[in-house]
């Protein structure tokens, strides 16, 4: 378990002087921000009915804030094992160049004004999901899930998938069945894009005592594993097309980006290398972002 307290985990060093503004710039975890920012904005986008403008910022605004504050808390408590590993000990925790009282207060006060700003500006539905997203991250992914299970990016990958519920509660009000296939899209391409990355990252895992599923069951079970929630995206991302969420171009995108994401998941399979898998993280990535682009284009053109 990660020291609770306001110290530095033992073995840690202690920071002497203020964090610099890029450190906290670095807790807010922004790559993942930025594409967590971008599929709320395209949930708001899909949304029915009129949201105004400035409305429409403040919430993306919101969802930025609550998912930078998820990352800072979750790098306050993580930054024991954060030391452990390559590609996190740089962090400003693991590195000394913050304290932890720092990082969790920065992260309590994003998360608190976050939900506040978003309930009186927008609604409280919309508040709701950002809190509960923001509570999941960090409640049940970071603290109950992830040391104790190698189902934990499975489970915890929810907090992932609510942006977008949480953009288009921003408009509507209330929870949409488009929503939700928008959740279940992001849920299971979650799984695959985490487990290739763990794939060629399992010695790191290994040696901070994470039980990813590559260092619990094997690489190759867990080769299988991306190819079947490969596979299941088929008819979720499909989905949007089939409802008439979307058009043909969609659909079509959408089967063009299935083609490729499980030709990858097997080319993993077959070639059991480092390469395939950093190849099946980095397009994951482009994956997720063509759907939802491509999503927001034929909105527009529709």
């Amino acid at each position: 378990m990660s020291d609770l307290s306001l110290r530095p985990a033992a073995g840690l060093p202690a920071s002497s002087a203020g964090a610099a503004v890029h450190d906290f710039w670095i807790l807010l975890k922004p790559r993942v921000m930025s594409l967590v920012v971008f599929t709320g904005a395209v949930g708001l986008m899909l949304a029915p009915g009129h949201i105004h403008p400035v409305q429409a910022v403040i919430a993306i605004l919101c969802i930025a804030a609550g998912s930078g504050a998820s990352g800072a808390i979750n790098m306050w408590y993580e930054r024991d094992i954060d030391a452990l590993m390559r590609r996190t000990r740089n962090r400003p925790l693991p590195a000394g160049r913050m304290m932890p009282g720092e990082a969790l207060g920065f992260g309590i006060m994003l998360a608190t004004a976050a939900v506040l700003i978003m309930a009186i500006a927008l609604n409280l539905v919309a508040a709701a999901l950002l809190a509960a997203t923001i509570g999941f991250y960090v409640v049940i992914y970071t603290i109950a899930l992830k040391r104790r299970t190698p189902q934990n990016i499975v489970i915890g990958g929810a907090a992932g998938a609510f942006p977008p519920v949480i953009g288009w509660a921003a408009v509507t009000g209330d929870i949409g069945w488009p929503a939700l296939v928008l959740f279940a899209l992001i849920f299971l391409w979650t799984p695959p894009h985490f487990w290739s990355l763990a794939l060629y990252r399992a010695d790191d895992y290994a040696k901070a005592g994470v039980p990813m599923l590559p260092v619990v069951a094997g690489a190759q079970a867990t080769r299988i594993q991306i190819l079947i929630y490969t596979l299941l995206l088929w008819p979720v991302s499909l989905a949007p097309a089939l409802i008439g969420m979307a058009g043909w171009i969609y659909g079509a995108a959408a089967i063009l980006l299935d083609l490729a994401f499980t030709a990858l998941a097997l080319r993993l399979m077959i070639e059991r290398t480092d390469r395939a898998a950093r190849a099946m993280f980095g397009f994951s990535l482009l994956y997720l972002f063509l759907l939802f682009a491509v999503l927001a284009v034929d909105r527009v053109l529709a």
